[in-house]
């Protein structure tokens, strides 16, 4: 043993080689007759040539795939990864993204359920080499017997029922446990709060959803609060269990201290830890830290609950306990609750976490940012709050350490937008991408709102074509811009003048299924009959107004039925107007009376130019007919211009004449 590890240690450090035949003692046959290559020989005798190893290097099993994955660029084209099995279903806006992500969750779901209910039916294993995930996790307990070790088995594979039924089948037996081995069950129901882990009870899920099914309408709001989360049931098996320990340590009473907290029992929480003082022992910090973040549950008033969070941590000076990460977290989450009171305290709590030399997490300034940052009073906030937090933390990575740490840069990205700073928000998004930190953005929805701001601020903030740059890395490959978003970028286009970038991204509008929104419709419709455009551009404007109106004609499907509005047919009827499509404009006029809508002015006569241009008299007359029927005020000077600007035969201008005659008898 001591040689192998002697020569272990021999070649962690620089390692010295000679070269066979050039050592001292040694010579070294030339096959050449050179006299150079001679002389050279006669050097290479003189002298030693040394060859230093470096030291070994332990690579992991992903070093392969990272080294690979380094090589290939982001395809900002390409959908999300988990959609890659499946072309057909990869979503092209966030409704069908949220639909397809959780039907194939859902999926995978009731497959891992078949497996594992029916693993017998699945014992083939065709893959090479064997993948362990895909096969069916069969553990079934292997002691049958009434035995501790079989408790220890049970506790061991997080089979709750199970081991409450054979911890009473030990106590009927008269048989006498451990206090660690009835810890560690209490551990168990603590931590699962006396239920199943998620996905081994079914049958008490189903139940929970058919009772909340058939109950009357006032009480589903209730019971869908409760079984949004596991509650702590009174008198459960971890109640039981404990009062029927002979004997408790600290290690009982912290166990159930922290259950009761993470399962909202509040109050019993801070009964319990009575008792533990009462009885002699001393709390641990875990168990202090619950009941931080239990103290603002059952205070009302924020000075209150500040003197409840004071006199834990008092307690815990007294106990020489140390508090850690986890602490200081715990008081400024609790102090979320606490009003103006908080804001003086925070940074107190953050000196005394940065003297004990406690690095802070990203949950530590997101709590912090909470506290200053609330909507009621952003304005008020110290302006250099987030700008201290973002130059304290740029250029860092950060791994996961608590759980709320997923929320920092969701709620950071909404306080950036709240102030419309830009620079900060380029800055946030540089810390994002810094490292492995990305894996912390959160959830879908936290990532999509995180994204969704940050776009807004860009189309707010920044110029037309870098927001046009962001949004073609973004989007689809990262998040599925909204229909307000899409506004967003047209108010984008409008401020930078360039209009004639409408029917592109009216492309993107019908991919992304906002195009049956009619404040959609009728923003682009606006932008583009607005002014007058090149020959060219608006024809394209004609286009995509026609495809516009298909769709407030189709009655296929009533999600995607549009109303007509004034605005809508008349703003259609000039852009068909400007770009020579007379018949098409004639038409929507019609479409006015169909739809019982008055026009205006303004359309009526970009109309009647278009029919001047292609001199279409006789449209020119049913058109002032047409304004007469309506009985519009403006009649006579279509009338009259009509006259001015048309050669008409004299049957038009007698209908004319009568037109102007009957208009100047109306008041």
């Amino acid at each position: 043993m001591a040689g192998r590890w002697g020569r272990v240690l021999s070649l962690s450090g620089p390692c010295r080689v000679r070269l066979p035949g050039l050592s001292k003692g040694g010579s070294c046959r030339l096959c050449s007759g050179s006299v150079s290559l001679q002389k050279t020989a006669a050097g290479l005798e003189a002298t030693e040539e040394e060859i230093v190893l470096p030291r070994r290097k332990t690579w992991d099993k992903l070093s392969v795939l990272q080294a690979l994955a380094s090589t290939v660029n982001k395809d900002p084209t390409a959908a999300r990864y988990i959609f890659q099995d499946d072309p057909f279903l990869a979503p092209t806006n966030n409704s069908s993204y949220q639909i397809f992500s959780l039907s194939k969750e859902s999926g995978q779901n009731a497959a891992k359920y078949i497996i594992k209910s029916f693993p017998e039916f699945f014992q083939k294993d065709i893959a090479e080499p064997h993948i362990p995930c895909l096969m069916p996790e069969d553990h079934p307990p292997q002691l049958e017997e009434v035995s501790e070790a079989a408790l220890k088995e049970r506790i061991q594979l997080r089979k709750v029922k199970a081991s409450v039924d054979m911890f009473d089948q030990l106590l009927q037996s008269g048989a006498s446990l451990p206090l660690e081995t009835t810890n560690s069950l209490l551990d168990l129901l603590c931590f699962y709060g006396d239920r199943e882990p998620a996905g081994e009870d079914h049958r008490e899920e189903k139940g929970q959803l058919e009772e909340l099914e058939e109950a009357p309408e006032r009480e589903k709001r209730q019971k869908a609060s409760i079984h949004s989360g596991i509650k702590w049931r009174k008198n459960n098996n971890a109640e039981r269990i404990f009062n029927l320990m002979p004997e408790r340590n600290a290690h009982s009473y912290c166990t159930m201290i922290r259950g009761m907290v993470k399962h909202g029992a509040y109050q019993k929480a801070f009964d319990t830890c009575t008792d533990l003082v009462n009885n002699g022992h001393s709390a641990n910090v875990d168990a202090f830290n619950a009941l931080i973040l239990a103290a603002p549950e059952i205070k009302d008033t924020a000075s209150e609950k500040w003197e409840l969070i004071e006199g834990l941590l008092k307690q815990m000076a007294e106990q020489k306990l140390q508090p850690n990460l986890f602490t200081f977290n715990a008081v400024l989450k609790s102090l979320r609750k606490c009003g103006g009171l908080a804001r003086s305290v925070a940074l107190q709590t953050l000196r005394e976490m940065k003297a004990l030399d406690i690095e802070p997490s990203l949950a530590t300034f997101d709590h912090l940012l909470h506290i200053f940052y609330k909507s009621a009073v952003l304005s008020k906030a110290p302006e250099n709050i987030l700008l201290q937090v973002m130059n304290e933390i740029e250029g860092k990575s950060f791994s996961p350490l608590d759980p709320d740490d997923n929320n920092f840069f969701n709620r950071t990205m909404e306080i950036c937008f709240d102030l419309k700073d830009l620079k900060l928000a380029y800055r946030l998004h540089g810390l994002l991408e810094t490292g492995d930190n990305w894996k912390m953005i959160g959830n879908a929805v936290r990532q999509r709102y995180y994204y969704l701001r940050f776009f807004s601020l860009l189309c707010v903030m920044e110029q037309l074509d870098v927001v046009l740059k962001w949004y073609k890395d973004l989007c689809p490959s990262v998040f599925y811009p909204s229909w307000t978003e899409m506004l967003h970028l047209l108010e984008a286009l409008d401020m930078a003048n360039q209009l004639e970038m409408i029917p592109q991204i009216w492309k993107d509008i019908k991919w992304l299924g906002h195009a049956h929104r009619p404040r959609m419709t009728e923003e682009v419709l606006s932008l583009m009959a607005r002014d007058t455009h090149p020959l060219e551009t608006q024809m394209s404007f004609a286009n995509c107004a026609a495809e516009i109106k298909s769709l407030y004609e189709r009655r296929e499907r009533e999600w995607l039925t549009l109303e007509w509005t004034p605005s809508a047919l008349g703003n259609i009827a000039i852009l068909f107007s400007r770009a020579g499509w007379t018949q098409e404009a004639w038409e929507m006029l019609e479409l006015f009376k169909k739809t019982n809508r008055i026009p205006r002015l303004h359309v009526m006569d970009r109309v009647l130019s278009s029919m001047q241009q292609s001199n279409r008299s006789d449209q020119a007359v049913k058109l002032v007919e047409l304004a007469a029927a309506w009985a519009l005020p403006f009649t006579s000077v279509l009338a009259a211009r009509v006259m001015a600007e048309f050669t008409l035969s004299e049957e038009q201008k007698q209908a004319m004449e009568s037109v102007e005659a009957v208009c100047s008898k109306e008041p």
